[in-house]
């Protein structure tokens, strides 16, 4: 091969196995430094677009676990407060039951009327209270059920796919049909009329009902009310049970998506580290032969000497 001071053949060969060697470097810190063997579409574009889809679902999956967190929280408090009221039924039945005992003064079941009214109060707070997040699915509008209160949450990401619904359980129109009205009412036997405490005093004029009487039907009235608590219970458990489920089915596929998009994008930053040191070596070697290389005229100054 001709010596020349224009064209240093082994300068440029060792000028580009280092660019290549540089470029392959890069391509690795970048790989270490993001964790990602695709960043970017032009690491891989059928890669990198598949991954932005499944990073899609996953962020549809987070709001449908978000919807269905939520729907979980306003049923449980609607169980919760379902529970409370039928053990509250519970004692008002054992009450009604004792005021119904014909043998029983008056001065005795006018105070079980208190503890009653007392009862009935309660039941009617926590009614109104099993709210959460500004729903409430026991309290109703018994003038206007277009007003009543739903839980309504997504299920899945699935085009087409049927929301997940509770419906209003009606607790306030059961309780003024057991009970009374909240405020006021005159319709029921046991209540006073104008009024809304539980009255079992015995009635004037011949032919009204005794107090014994109206604590009879008092407490047929609060079976009822119970029965239909305790259906509404199951309605609710059964719900709740059925969001649970799909909680956990979400994050079980939350994390089969996540886990794929790993083994598509991820770097093996094992096999990246090793890589590393090699290219590293490389790199020396490239400078120190580049520097060789360069150093090829040179001699050609020994042929003028």
């Amino acid at each position: 091969m001709a010596l020349s001071v224009n064209t240093n053949v082994g300068a440029m060969a060792a000028l580009q196995s280092l660019t290549a060697t540089n470029r392959s470097l890069e391509t690795t810190q970048s790989r270490i430094t993001t964790g990602l063997n695709v960043a970017s579409t032009k690491d891989d574009s059928a890669k990198f677009t598949v991954a932005q889809t499944l990073r899609g679902d996953l962020g549809k999956l987070s709001a449908v676990t978000s919807s269905l967190n939520n729907a979980k929280s306003v049923t449980d408090t609607a169980i919760a407060g379902a529970e409370q009221v039928s053990d509250l039924i519970n004692q008002m039945k054992a009450k009604a039951l004792e005021a119904s005992d014909a043998g029983l003064d008056q001065d005795s079941r006018d105070a079980i009327a208190k503890d009653l009214t007392a009862l009935k109060e309660q039941v009617n707070t926590i009614i109104d209270g099993s709210d959460f997040n500004g729903t409430n699915i026991l309290k109703n509008d018994p003038a206007d059920a277009t007003n009543d209160q739903i839980v309504s949450a997504l299920q899945s990401i699935a085009s087409g796919s049927s929301a997940l619904t509770v419906s209003n359980q009606g607790y306030t129109s059961l309780s003024e049909t057991a009970l009374g009205d909240a405020t006021n009412t005159g319709t029921l036997t046991w209540v006073k009329t104008g009024g809304n405490d539980i009255d079992l005093s015995d009635s004037s004029g011949g032919g009204g009902d005794t107090g014994a009487q109206k604590a009879t039907d008092f407490g047929a009235a609060l079976d009822t009310f119970f029965s239909k608590v305790q259906d509404s219970l199951s309605t609710l458990g059964a719900a709740s049970r059925k969001i649970e489920g799909q909680l956990s089915f979400n994050s079980k596929l939350t994390d089969v998506v996540t886990s794929g998009i790993g083994n598509l994008v991820d770097a093996d930053l094992a096999k990246e580290s090793a890589k590393l040191q090699a290219l590293q070596v490389q790199q020396q070697l490239g400078v120190q032969a580049l520097s060789i290389a360069n150093q090829a005229p040179q001699t050609i100054l020994s042929l003028f000497r």
